[in-house]
């Protein structure tokens, strides 16, 4: 019984954990929120995602893209004057899963 307890703790801490790694927010909804966001990654501009690419506008095939934080980051960097997003953290990943969303 103290081995099962010991592993559930264990699992519940690395799950914790990881939530905590990723910003522990995840989701489609936050990646609209982003996406309509003039201040991603640091922008120096009163450009947003949704500037350019109104309601998806474009990016039909984005979803498909392998290298699809490299394309984010080039349009954060160029158009929106602002920092590279690390691929694995949570703002990437919420991105991605609403630009599948369109």
């Amino acid at each position: 019984m103290k081995r099962v307890n010991l592993a559930m703790g264990v699992i519940v801490s690395v799950l914790f954990l990881a939530s905590m790694a990723y910003g522990g927010k995840i989701s489609a909804e936050y990646g609209k929120e982003l996406f309509n966001d003039a201040k991603l990654g640091g922008s120096n501009n009163e450009s947003s995602c949704n500037s350019c690419h109104a309601n998806g506008k474009d990016l039909e095939n984005a979803k498909n893209n392998k290298k699809f934080s490299k394309a984010v980051n080039k349009c954060i960097t160029s158009h929106m004057e602002g920092s590279k997003i690390d691929g694995r953290k949570a703002e990437m990943r919420s991105l991605k899963m609403y630009i599948k969303s369109l």
